[in-house]
Protein backbone atom coordinates (compact mmCIF):
# COMPACT_ATOMS: atom_id res chain seq x y z
CA UNK A 1 0.00 0.00 0.00
CA UNK A 2 1.61 3.11 -1.12
CA UNK A 3 0.27 6.87 -0.82
CA UNK A 4 -2.30 8.04 -3.55
CA UNK A 5 0.49 10.64 -4.59
CA UNK A 6 1.20 9.92 -8.56
CA UNK A 7 3.76 7.04 -8.62
CA UNK A 8 5.23 5.70 -12.21
CA UNK A 9 5.24 2.66 -12.63
CA UNK A 10 7.88 0.66 -14.24
CA UNK A 11 8.65 -2.49 -16.29
CA UNK A 12 10.24 -5.18 -13.72
CA UNK A 13 13.64 -6.68 -14.67
CA UNK A 14 13.17 -9.96 -17.12
CA UNK A 15 15.26 -12.58 -15.37
CA UNK A 16 14.44 -15.86 -15.53
CA UNK A 17 16.91 -17.25 -13.50
CA UNK A 18 20.00 -16.25 -11.56
CA UNK A 19 23.21 -16.49 -13.12
CA UNK A 20 24.79 -17.51 -9.57
CA UNK A 21 23.56 -18.55 -5.91
CA UNK A 22 24.57 -14.85 -4.93
CA UNK A 23 24.14 -11.90 -7.93
CA UNK A 24 24.19 -8.00 -7.29
CA UNK A 25 22.06 -6.03 -9.39
CA UNK A 26 22.61 -2.29 -9.27
CA UNK A 27 19.67 0.47 -9.92
CA UNK A 28 18.88 4.02 -10.17
CA UNK A 29 14.91 5.05 -9.77
CA UNK A 30 13.92 8.49 -10.64
CA UNK A 31 11.40 10.19 -8.38
CA UNK A 32 8.16 8.39 -7.48
CA UNK A 33 9.15 5.71 -9.73
CA UNK A 34 8.31 1.93 -8.94
CA UNK A 35 7.89 -1.41 -9.72
CA UNK A 36 4.33 -2.84 -9.30
CA UNK A 37 3.77 -5.97 -7.27
CA UNK A 38 5.54 -9.11 -8.51
CA UNK A 39 7.37 -11.75 -7.33
CA UNK A 40 10.65 -14.22 -7.74
CA UNK A 41 11.65 -17.30 -7.21
CA UNK A 42 14.68 -16.08 -5.62
CA UNK A 43 15.27 -14.35 -2.37
CA UNK A 44 16.27 -10.36 -2.37
CA UNK A 45 17.64 -8.24 -0.30
CA UNK A 46 17.14 -4.72 -1.11
CA UNK A 47 19.76 -2.13 -0.12
CA UNK A 48 19.07 1.88 -0.60
CA UNK A 49 22.90 3.34 -0.97
CA UNK A 50 21.10 6.93 -1.95
CA UNK A 51 18.14 8.20 -1.24
CA UNK A 52 14.86 6.89 0.66
CA UNK A 53 12.68 3.96 -0.95
CA UNK A 54 9.21 2.78 0.12
CA UNK A 55 9.24 -1.23 0.11
CA UNK A 56 6.34 -3.35 0.70
CA UNK A 57 6.11 -7.05 0.99
CA UNK A 58 2.95 -8.87 1.62
CA UNK A 59 0.80 -6.70 3.50
CA UNK A 60 3.13 -4.88 5.55
CA UNK A 61 4.90 -1.42 4.40
CA UNK A 62 8.46 -0.23 4.81
CA UNK A 63 9.91 3.06 4.24
CA UNK A 64 14.29 2.26 4.16
CA UNK A 65 16.89 5.31 4.03
CA UNK A 66 20.85 4.12 3.71
CA UNK A 67 21.09 2.97 7.43
CA UNK A 68 18.09 0.26 6.64
CA UNK A 69 17.75 -2.78 4.68
CA UNK A 70 14.90 -5.35 3.43
CA UNK A 71 15.09 -8.89 3.40
CA UNK A 72 12.35 -10.14 1.02
CA UNK A 73 11.62 -14.12 1.02
CA UNK A 74 11.61 -15.68 -2.02
CA UNK A 75 7.69 -16.26 -3.59
CA UNK A 76 6.70 -13.14 -1.38
CA UNK A 77 4.58 -10.59 -3.25
CA UNK A 78 6.41 -7.04 -3.13
CA UNK A 79 6.72 -3.42 -4.56
CA UNK A 80 9.96 -1.37 -4.38
CA UNK A 81 9.76 2.31 -5.37
CA UNK A 82 11.81 5.81 -4.43
CA UNK A 83 10.62 8.94 -2.91
CA UNK A 84 12.97 11.41 -4.89
CA UNK A 85 15.30 9.65 -6.90
CA UNK A 86 17.58 7.00 -4.55
CA UNK A 87 20.46 4.30 -5.50
CA UNK A 88 20.13 0.53 -4.78
CA UNK A 89 21.77 -2.44 -4.62
CA UNK A 90 19.81 -5.67 -4.97
CA UNK A 91 21.43 -8.73 -4.16
CA UNK A 92 19.57 -12.10 -5.30
CA UNK A 93 20.03 -14.94 -3.22
CA UNK A 94 18.58 -18.67 -4.73
CA UNK A 95 16.15 -20.31 -2.30
CA UNK A 96 18.41 -22.86 -1.34
CA UNK A 97 21.38 -20.77 -0.30
CA UNK A 98 19.93 -19.10 2.90
CA UNK A 99 18.35 -21.67 4.69
CA UNK A 100 19.29 -20.03 7.99
CA UNK A 101 17.75 -15.83 6.65
CA UNK A 102 14.65 -14.79 7.12
CA UNK A 103 11.28 -17.21 5.99
CA UNK A 104 9.17 -13.63 6.46
CA UNK A 105 9.82 -9.81 5.13
CA UNK A 106 12.20 -8.19 7.33
CA UNK A 107 13.72 -4.78 7.93
CA UNK A 108 17.83 -5.19 8.65
CA UNK A 109 20.16 -2.76 10.05
CA UNK A 110 22.74 -1.85 7.89
CA UNK A 111 26.29 -2.05 9.38
CA UNK A 112 29.76 -0.49 7.53
CA UNK A 113 30.74 -4.33 6.98
CA UNK A 114 28.00 -4.84 5.18
CA UNK A 115 28.38 -1.54 3.04
CA UNK A 116 32.24 -2.15 2.62
CA UNK A 117 31.42 -5.79 1.01
CA UNK A 118 28.42 -5.08 -0.83
CA UNK A 119 30.84 -2.72 -2.43
CA UNK A 120 33.71 -5.33 -2.23
CA UNK A 121 31.04 -7.53 -4.22
CA UNK A 122 30.33 -4.95 -6.77
CA UNK A 123 33.77 -3.98 -8.03
CA UNK A 124 34.78 -8.18 -8.16
CA UNK A 125 31.72 -9.04 -9.62
CA UNK A 126 31.38 -11.84 -12.11
CA UNK A 127 27.76 -12.78 -13.13
CA UNK A 128 29.38 -16.65 -13.00
CA UNK A 129 31.00 -16.15 -9.76
CA UNK A 130 34.05 -18.41 -11.50
CA UNK A 131 36.57 -16.16 -9.34
CA UNK A 132 37.60 -18.01 -6.21
CA UNK A 133 37.48 -14.67 -4.66
CA UNK A 134 34.32 -13.89 -5.77
CA UNK A 135 32.50 -16.40 -4.42
CA UNK A 136 34.15 -15.86 -1.13
CA UNK A 137 32.84 -12.47 -0.73
CA UNK A 138 29.61 -13.56 -1.67
CA UNK A 139 29.44 -16.78 1.08
CA UNK A 140 31.06 -13.62 3.21
CA UNK A 141 27.94 -11.58 3.03
CA UNK A 142 25.08 -14.23 3.33
CA UNK A 143 27.30 -15.21 7.06
CA UNK A 144 26.67 -11.62 7.36
CA UNK A 145 23.24 -11.03 6.79
CA UNK A 146 22.59 -13.75 8.93
CA UNK A 147 23.68 -11.17 11.61
CA UNK A 148 22.87 -8.24 11.18
CA UNK A 149 20.20 -6.50 13.46
CA UNK A 150 16.28 -6.83 12.79
CA UNK A 151 14.12 -3.76 13.31
CA UNK A 152 10.34 -3.67 14.47
CA UNK A 153 9.57 -0.93 11.92
CA UNK A 154 7.08 -1.52 9.59
CA UNK A 155 3.61 -1.05 9.19
CA UNK A 156 1.41 -3.74 8.98
CA UNK A 157 -2.34 -3.70 7.26
CA UNK A 158 -5.66 -5.68 8.01
CA UNK A 159 -7.40 -8.47 5.69
CA UNK A 160 -11.07 -8.22 6.32
CA UNK A 161 -12.98 -5.52 4.24
CA UNK A 162 -14.14 -3.94 7.38
CA UNK A 163 -10.55 -3.13 9.30
CA UNK A 164 -9.16 -2.15 5.54
CA UNK A 165 -12.26 0.62 4.94
CA UNK A 166 -10.99 2.20 7.86
CA UNK A 167 -7.31 2.08 7.58
CA UNK A 168 -7.51 3.11 3.75
CA UNK A 169 -10.03 5.68 5.14
CA UNK A 170 -7.41 6.90 7.70
CA UNK A 171 -4.82 6.65 4.96
CA UNK A 172 -6.37 9.21 3.25
CA UNK A 173 -7.07 11.22 6.02
CA UNK A 174 -4.43 10.78 8.60
CA UNK A 175 -5.25 13.62 10.74
CA UNK A 176 -8.53 11.76 11.33
CA UNK A 177 -8.96 12.07 15.00
CA UNK A 178 -12.48 9.36 15.52
CA UNK A 179 -11.69 6.97 17.96
CA UNK A 180 -13.13 3.15 18.04
CA UNK A 181 -16.14 4.26 18.74
CA UNK A 182 -17.14 6.44 16.47
CA UNK A 183 -15.63 3.82 13.77
CA UNK A 184 -17.76 1.06 15.21
CA UNK A 185 -20.71 3.11 15.18
CA UNK A 186 -20.15 3.88 10.75
CA UNK A 187 -19.27 0.24 10.29
CA UNK A 188 -21.92 -1.51 12.44
CA UNK A 189 -19.93 -3.02 14.75
CA UNK A 190 -18.34 -2.38 18.79
CA UNK A 191 -15.01 -0.72 19.60
CA UNK A 192 -14.72 -4.31 21.28
CA UNK A 193 -14.93 -5.97 18.57
CA UNK A 194 -13.03 -3.41 16.11
CA UNK A 195 -9.94 -3.83 18.86
CA UNK A 196 -9.94 -7.27 19.52
CA UNK A 197 -10.10 -7.90 15.49
CA UNK A 198 -7.47 -5.25 14.58
CA UNK A 199 -4.82 -6.94 16.77
CA UNK A 200 -5.39 -10.21 15.80
CA UNK A 201 -5.04 -9.36 12.11
CA UNK A 202 -2.19 -6.79 12.51
CA UNK A 203 -0.15 -7.67 15.41
CA UNK A 204 -0.68 -3.95 16.94
CA UNK A 205 -3.71 -2.02 18.71
CA UNK A 206 -5.62 0.54 16.78
CA UNK A 207 -3.86 3.79 18.75
CA UNK A 208 -0.03 2.25 17.22
CA UNK A 209 -1.30 1.73 13.75
CA UNK A 210 -2.39 5.08 13.38
CA UNK A 211 0.62 6.62 15.34
CA UNK A 212 2.95 4.25 12.90
CA UNK A 213 0.34 5.46 10.05
CA UNK A 214 1.24 9.69 10.29
CA UNK A 215 5.25 8.02 10.97
CA UNK A 216 5.55 6.11 7.92
CA UNK A 217 3.45 8.88 5.85
CA UNK A 218 5.66 11.79 7.40
CA UNK A 219 8.85 9.96 6.34
CA UNK A 220 7.77 9.99 3.13
CA UNK A 221 6.40 13.39 2.31
CA UNK A 222 9.51 14.73 4.36
CA UNK A 223 11.89 12.67 1.53
CA UNK A 224 9.52 13.86 -1.28
CA UNK A 225 9.80 17.77 -0.04
CA UNK A 226 7.19 18.50 1.54
CA UNK A 227 8.36 21.10 4.59
CA UNK A 228 8.19 20.41 7.95
CA UNK A 229 5.09 22.68 8.73
CA UNK A 230 3.17 21.20 6.19
CA UNK A 231 3.43 17.41 7.05
CA UNK A 232 3.10 18.19 10.99
CA UNK A 233 -0.03 19.75 10.03
CA UNK A 234 -1.34 17.34 7.38
CA UNK A 235 -0.88 14.66 10.13
CA UNK A 236 -2.89 16.62 12.77
CA UNK A 237 0.14 17.87 14.79
CA UNK A 238 -1.30 21.51 16.96
CA UNK A 239 2.36 21.90 16.62
CA UNK A 240 5.32 21.71 14.76
CA UNK A 241 7.02 21.05 18.36
CA UNK A 242 5.02 18.08 18.91
CA UNK A 243 5.39 16.46 16.01
CA UNK A 244 9.52 17.10 16.01
CA UNK A 245 9.20 15.32 19.17
CA UNK A 246 7.19 12.51 17.97
CA UNK A 247 9.79 12.04 15.33
CA UNK A 248 12.55 12.60 17.04
CA UNK A 249 11.83 9.81 19.30
CA UNK A 250 11.22 7.60 16.35
CA UNK A 251 13.69 8.14 14.31
CA UNK A 252 16.54 9.29 15.92
CA UNK A 253 16.75 12.53 13.85
CA UNK A 254 14.71 15.68 13.56
CA UNK A 255 12.38 15.93 10.23
CA UNK A 256 14.62 18.51 9.08
CA UNK A 257 17.51 15.88 9.38
CA UNK A 258 15.20 13.19 7.42
CA UNK A 259 14.37 16.07 4.82
CA UNK A 260 17.81 16.59 3.82
CA UNK A 261 18.58 13.38 3.20
CA UNK A 262 16.13 13.54 0.35
CA UNK A 263 18.07 16.51 -1.10
CA UNK A 264 15.60 19.14 0.16
CA UNK A 265 17.45 21.21 2.83
CA UNK A 266 14.80 22.88 4.86
CA UNK A 267 14.51 26.56 4.26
Amino acid sequence: MLSSRQWQRIEVPDIRTLPAPVYLRSQELAEREMFPVHTHDWHQFVYATAGTMVVTVGDCWYVISPEHAIWVPAGMPHTVGAMHGASFRNLYVASDAAADLPGVGTQLQVTPLLRELVLEFERLHDPHLQQPYSRQISQVLLAHLQRLPCLDFHLPWPQTPMLLRLCEALFQSPADERSLDDWGNQLGASARTLSRRFERETGITFREWRYRLRLFLALEWLANGQSVTAVALELGYNTVSAFTHMFHQQTGSTPSQWRGRGGHPES
